[in-house]
């Protein structure tokens, strides 16, 4: 008898233990900016360009090592132009900068909060996002791909979503060679 009150106490004891452990916490991982890109290339009739914009900050947020949440912030005055030299690149910078593009004198930053994450994969997800430019808010949704401590996103943004038209032959006739492509691309490159 006192053996089987041993056990069934030992049994008591463990099982409430068992079932007593805290749920796993969601874990914030800040994204290390100086490592991490942001790389962008608009398209027109005549070509491309590129460049980069600085992320300003970054979290991504796991829930037992699965991706749930993010929120990132951009400093678009810090966009660049690589792939032209000298007056021409200053030239290109300064009117993205102006308020033809993004008007980062009015709208120094640019941000996306993630607010739908769903796996498509081992290591890649789908997400839906508000991306807030100029200060209008809109859903776009991207793959991410998660390897280690690194991620990776592509997006398609369509500018004039966000009240960025200049030469948009969406909204311009007979601009003929001088169209520029509403759509543009970015390329993000995460270290966490």
């Amino acid at each position: 008898m006192k053996k089987n009150l041993f056990a069934l106490a030992l049994a008591v004891i463990f099982g409430f233990s068992a079932t007593a452990t805290e749920p796993i916490e969601k874990e914030k991982k800040e994204v290390n900016t100086d490592e991490s890109s942001v790389a962008w290339k608009a398209y027109k009739v005549t070509g491309s360009h590129n460049g980069t914009v600085a992320l300003e900050s970054g979290t991504l947020i796991f829930d037992d090592g699965k991706l749930t949440g993010g929120e990132f912030k951009v400093d678009m005055t810090s966009m660049i132009c690589t792939d032209l030299e000298g007056e021409y690149k200053g030239k290109l910078e300064g009117h993205l900068k102006s308020d033809d593009f993004f008007g980062v004198a009015t709208h120094p930053s640019s941000s996306l909060v993630f607010t739908k994450v769903e796996a498509s994969g081992k290591n890649s997800y789908e997400v839906t996002g508000d991306l807030t430019i100029k200060g209008i808010t809109k859903p776009v949704t991207f793959d991410v791909s998660i390897y280690g401590s690194k991620a990776t996103a592509t997006m398609k943004i369509d500018r004039t979503a966000y009240d960025v038209k200049y030469g948009s032959g969406s909204f311009f006739d007979n601009l003929g060679d001088k169209t520029i492509y509403d759509e543009f691309d970015l390329v993000v490159d995460l270290v966490f």
